[in-house]
């Protein structure tokens, strides 16, 4: 298998270097839109391809850019860039660029977006790097400051263009690509080809090759796939309870990081499971000898992360459970094809919070199924699940064991504790079962969150950790600086719009946005000091009701002109429209 897997990769062009770590990687074979696009962009072609998330397409451009790159000291500028929708994309195709160029000496890969801190960025690009992989709003910022130059570039490709679209980058993307002095090699990648995308191809792709990989269902119909919306908090207490009910051959279990792939696998281990963690840090020997544990079924649960599972192909594997949710659908999808294997059938679970709902979305639209929503088991079917499983142990028992010793036994403890036979079968059924009671005392409330709790508690907790008072914005609270946005009560504006917007393109805690007030034309909300300036840097041209957001901070007298300034200027036709105007005002007040 080793030797097809260089063959297949060194008859597409890619150097000889790179395909050590794909064979570590655990490559199998290359995939339709790889065996089309590696070649055509070694040969230097502009590329416009449409493929779904799930079919290989990092590895379509990553593979042909390492393999044309110039590795020396000389060349301090970036001879190829990535643009990525999202923060997650951009640090996943960094780090696959990563593991495909472990042996490539000297190779620097930098990913960079906005929520992030400028100066490892900076120190990054004055030390110089062969590949940049970021968001344009980032990438935009850097090449304003002249702390990114383009010169040296020969390759940038556009990756998940139409998602670009939709987050309302592609007027961006056009901003980037006229920066660009020389000519240089374009890739499009797109799941669908919307007319926009097509206008963008039509005006900077010169005599592009063209590649279509026809849309079909990512993931196998005998997987069955459910997800459970939980807290942070509770991820391992739900995650044992479903190990606990469920009749599983073999588990794979996927985390995001090397440490959590060992702390997960300890603590499983604490609680009686046969398991193993598995991760880029063990060397391949290692690995394949965790490999051949689970088939010999020495052990039941292999705790992996993305990288360290690629080719992982165990037939028993019944069951994968994503603890992490992947940074992107194409992990999703090459996670989950651990189980379903040979014609038999698989489940797969994700453990979803709160904040992770809208990954969720974007997974069911890539693998196009709908994934089922479960609760967490609840301590009634733990402790149905107990009892079954110890009926059929003791069932087995009395089918196969000869008893004629045993009941001596019994009969001498009935006759010294003055007991029944079946107060004496209940006392050796609490010894049996010792750490877990066949009945276990309560439920735990906190367990079983539905959607629409989830929603409501999230609401609650966003109004209780920035204990906003929205009708009063007077005094500046210490700490906070105020902040203007320019989208407003007619653009249906809500308070939760507001924090959703700065948590989440920033990437920052809901603890710190303070109060806010919401008026016809624009908003005010007070930011914490200390990250102010990097929420500003976020949210640069990102969009909020259609919008563009535009950050600023305000003081105190200029608060005072945005709520005055206006009646100065404007004269009432007459008293009855002046009196409705000033009643209009009031309520306006009241309800913002």
């Amino acid at each position: 298998m080793t030797t097809d897997i260089i063959n297949t990769f060194e008859q597409l062009g890619v150097t000889k270097n790179i395909l050590p770590a794909l064979v570590e990687l655990g490559y199998e074979t290359s995939t339709p839109i790889q065996q089309q696009s590696i070649p055509a962009l070694l040969a230097g072609k502009n590329l416009l391809a449409q493929a779904q998330t799930g079919t290989g397409k990092t590895a379509a451009f990553a593979l042909p850019i390492l393999s044309r790159l110039t590795l020396s000291a000389s060349q301090p500028y970036p001879q190829a860039l990535i643009l990525a929708p999202t923060r997650e994309l951009a640090i996943q195709v960094a780090e696959t660029f990563q593991s495909y160029a472990k042996y490539l000496s000297g190779f620097h890969v930098l990913p960079i977006y906005g929520g992030a801190d400028y100066r490892p960025q900076l120190k990054a690009l004055k030390r110089g790097v062969h590949v940049v992989v970021g968001t344009p709003g980032r990438i935009m910022d850097h090449l304003r400051r002249g702390s990114l130059s383009l010169e040296s570039l020969t390759t940038l490709v556009l990756d998940e263009a139409d998602e670009m679209l939709r987050m309302g980058f592609i007027n961006d993307v056009e901003w980037i690509l006229q920066q660009i002095p020389q000519q240089y090699q374009l890739a499009l990648f797109s799941a669908t080809m919307p007319s926009s995308i097509r206008k963008v191809a039509d005006k900077y792709l010169t005599a592009p090759i063209k590649i279509r990989i026809a849309a079909k269902t990512a993931t196998v119909e005998s997987i069955k796939q459910y997800y459970t919306l939980i807290s942070r908090h509770h991820k391992l207490e739900v995650l044992t309870r479903y190990l606990e009910i469920e009749d599983f051959d073999a588990t794979l279990i996927f985390t995001r990081t090397k440490n959590a792939s060992t702390e997960l696998a300890d603590k499983l281990k604490a609680r009686g499971y046969a398991v193993a963690a598995i991760n880029g840090d063990m060397s391949q020997n290692l690995r394949e000898q965790v490999i051949k544990r689970m088939k010999k079924r020495s052990l039941d649960i292999v705790v992996a992360t993305d990288v360290a599972a690629r080719g992982l192909d165990v037939e028993r594997i019944s069951h994968v459970i994503n603890y992490d949710i992947p940074h992107d659908s194409e992990s999703y999808v090459h996670r989950i094809g651990r189980t379903g294997r040979a014609g038999r059938e698989g489940k797969a679970l994700l453990l979803v919070t709160s904040r992770e709902q809208r990954m969720l979305a974007m997974i069911e639209r890539a693998t196009k199924q709908k994934i089922t929503a479960i609760n967490p088991p609840s301590i009634t079917q733990i402790n149905i699940k107990r009892q079954q499983t110890f009926v059929n142990e003791v069932l087995a028992v009395l089918a196969s064991k000869t008893l004629e010793s045993y009941r001596e036994f019994i009969e001498k403890i009935k006759h010294e504790s003055q007991r029944s036979e079946l107060d004496i079968a209940a006392a050796l059924a609490i010894l049996a079962q010792k750490d877990k009671p066949l009945a276990e005392a309560k439920e735990d409330p906190l367990l079983a969150v539905s959607k629409e709790k989830h929603k409501e508690e999230g609401k609650k907790r966003r109004k209780k950790s920035t204990g906003r008072k929205f009708s009063k914005m007077d005094e500046f609270e210490k700490g906070m600086t105020r902040c203007r946005i320019e989208v407003g009560r007619e653009h249906k504006l809500q308070p939760s719009d507001v924090v959703g917007a700065i948590t989440n393109i920033a990437g920052v805690s809901r603890k710190v946005v303070g109060k806010i007030a919401i008026y016809n034309q624009y908003s005010l909300v007070d930011i914490a000091a200390n990250v102010v300036q990097q929420v500003i840097d976020a949210t640069y041209r990102c969009k909020l009701k259609k919008r563009q957001m535009a950050i600023t901070p305000v003081s105190q007298q200029q608060q005072h002109k945005h709520k005055h300034g206006s009646k100065s200027k404007t004269k009432p036709k007459s008293k009855s429209k002046s009196k409705s105007k000033s009643k209009s005002k009031s309520k306006s007040k009241s309800r913002s």
